[in-house]
């Protein structure tokens, strides 16, 4: 393939690591790319149309980052679950199943998965609330009764932010452990080197996007430390400006989710411009999220840098790529 761009012209083009694949999003669509169990790569195209295209006030600024973060949240949870259902080896397996697996399969199939995809969603929700809203709040409010002795109360919102990220590195880092994850994270480094050699201009084969780093300062990861300082910044104005806020812990819990949007907004608009304008003060913000990417991220395969192009090629035509096949009748006269 030539070159897709001169170096110097932006095209936002985004993705994100599935089970065995990848999906890009570009300027001609969506395409999910995936290995299959018998060694091969199947891409689709994916209908997806933004509702910031249909409406334009979803598209005003701010308010366009929280409405990308619901659709990257919808749009991404079915593609994972698709991944994982097409990639998995359960039909190989299919013989050995029991009786009763396979009678619960046959009658109950689809809506199990659908009521066991609600539930897992539900309880992602529930834990993530847990661990990150409730958690540091708790922490800070036994840390300042009985060690401090009321003396921190100013430094609530910086403490309570401290807790989420050592709670983030540290969930992040015990998933890691797991070997699933772990080929998740490579596709994910596949990923960010793809778009990194569609950016500089590179001719998109296996050699060129080797070269390439891994850490993209438009990742969810840096979306999420960015949001996270944003949340402290904003959380200690809040705080100072009205203390009676903080005198209830399930009223300032309220008040942290009521002020997410805005948060989340302001965050989306940093990482689209830390990405379009890269200078000291966006590479100086943008250094937390990146060096966490050195855990979310690992370095591909050959065979997985595959599948990157095959989904970044699909993105910036909006079509499939086409298979080059060898032509039997000449491979058979060559013998």
């Amino acid at each position: 393939m030539s070159k897709e761009k001169k170096k110097n012209e932006y095209v936002a083009v985004g993705g994100q690591a599935l089970m065995e694949g990848i999906m890009m999003k570009g300027p001609k669509g969506m395409a999910m790319s995936l290995r299959l169990p018998d060694g091969t790569i199947e891409t689709q195209m994916k209908d997806f149309v933004s509702i910031r295209k249909k409406f334009k006030p979803f598209n005003i600024p701010l308010i366009r980052g929280v409405v990308s973060f619901i659709e990257s949240m919808i749009s991404g949870y079915k593609l994972l679950m698709e991944s994982a259902e097409k990639t998995s080896l359960e039909d190989m397996e299919a013989e050995n199943e029991s009786k009763l697996d396979k009678w619960l399969s046959d009658h109950f199939g689809p809506k199990m998965m659908a009521v066991i995809g609600f539930i897992a969603a539900v309880l992602g929700i529930g834990i993530s609330f847990l661990l990150f809203m409730y958690l540091p709040s708790l922490l800070f409010d036994l840390t300042n009764k009985y060690l401090a002795k009321g003396a921190i109360e100013m430094w609530r919102a910086v403490f309570e932010g401290v807790i989420r990220v050592i709670i983030f590195i540290v969930y992040m880092a015990l998933v890691a452990r797991m070997k699933e994850i772990r080929r998740v994270y490579m596709y994910h480094g596949a990923e960010h080197k793809t778009i990194f050699a569609f950016e500089h201009g590179k001719e998109l084969t296996v050699a060129n996007i080797r070269e390439e780093k891994r850490f993209h300062p438009r990742c969810g990861t840096s979306f999420i430390f960015v949001t996270i300082i944003l949340s402290i910044l904003i959380s200690s104005i809040v705080s100072i400006a009205f203390p009676e806020l903080t005198a209830n812990r399930w009223v300032w819990i309220a008040t942290k989710v009521l002020m997410l949007p805005a948060i989340m907004g302001i965050g989306f608009e940093f990482i689209q411009l830390a990405g379009k304008y890269p200078n000291k003060f966006t590479r100086l913000l943008s250094a937390p999220g990146l060096l966490m990417q050195r855990i979310t991220t690992v370095e591909p395969t050959d065979d997985i840098i595959e599948v990157a192009i095959e989904a970044i090629k699909g993105a910036l035509t909006g079509e499939v790529p086409v298979k080059e096949e060898k032509n039997e009748e000449t491979d058979s006269a060559e013998e």
